[in-house]
């Protein structure tokens, strides 16, 4: 089965923070993923990991948290040397930690100087941090209003336009079918670019459950027939307590 991951900004938050790394691997994961890790020292949430046989898959760029502020900038014009900076602190971050991959956040934005800065800020990132594997991922308007990233083809020509190998797409199911409504033709036509993949299921981002939208347990095959090598995290929303929901990691 693929390598997957628990997203521990969203999975087992009946816990204190650093006790849902010992959560998720006693759940079964051996691999996490979480989106702001910097109200934590970097060295405490590393001994977490190690203490539990765990690796970290992911981490978002910008650092502060994002309740209550932006949710990224990189492609909001005039905040270039603010993305430069918070991305050399997200890079102390992902050097401790070991994280896998850094996604790069958008923000609120538009229009043709939005993707002008966009795409200069990730060549500078890719340039200055060349061993660091950098997603970027489309996000649907519904949850987050005016995101420039919101459509999987804008987001295949950028990485084109680019054109850097160290920068890939984060491909997010929920996000697919709520921009696409189709979220397996997206993948089809969208997966050579993919280094990173995070579940939730559709429509409701509850737990990856086969229905009539999507059928997960096809989904996880394929990946493995076609021999993908990136992290799976499941990145949604529990019903319950996150354990009672985890049958479809079975």
């Amino acid at each position: 089965m693929p390598k997957f991951a628990a997203n521990l900004t969203m999975l087992f938050t009946e816990f204190p923070e650093l006790e849902r790394y010992e959560a998720a691997a006693e759940a079964g994961f051996n691999r996490v993923e979480v989106l702001f890790p910097y109200d934590v020292p970097a060295p405490e949430t590393r001994r977490e990991l190690v203490r539990n046989g765990l690796s970290l898959a992911l981490i978002n760029c910008p650092p502060p948290n994002y309740t209550g502020g932006e949710r990224g900038f990189a492609a909001v014009p005039g905040l270039s040397e603010r993305f430069q900076r918070d991305f050399r602190r997200t890079l102390r971050y992902a050097e401790v930690l070991q994280a896998d991959v850094v996604h790069i956040m958008a923000g609120a934005a538009s229009g043709a100087l939005a993707r002008e800065t966009f795409v200069e800020n990730l060549k500078w990132a890719c340039a200055f941090a060349p061993r660091q594997q950098l997603t970027i991922e489309p996000i649907n308007d519904v949850d987050m209003p005016g995101y420039f990233l919101n459509d999987f083809d804008l987001a295949a020509e950028i990485l084109d336009e680019v054109d850097a190998p160290n920068l890939a797409l984060q491909f997010d199911t929920y996000h697919a079918h709520r921009i696409h409504g189709d979220a397996l033709a997206c993948w089809e036509k969208h997966k050579a670019r993919v280094k990173h993949i995070q579940i939730g299921g559709l429509p409701d981002r509850h737990e990856p459950l086969k229905n009539k939208h999507f059928d997960y347990p096809a989904f996880f095959e394929m990946l493995d027939a076609s021999g993908f090598q990136g992290t799976v995290s499941a990145e949604y929303n529990p019903l319950k307590r996150t354990e009672q929901g985890l049958d479809w990691l079975a």
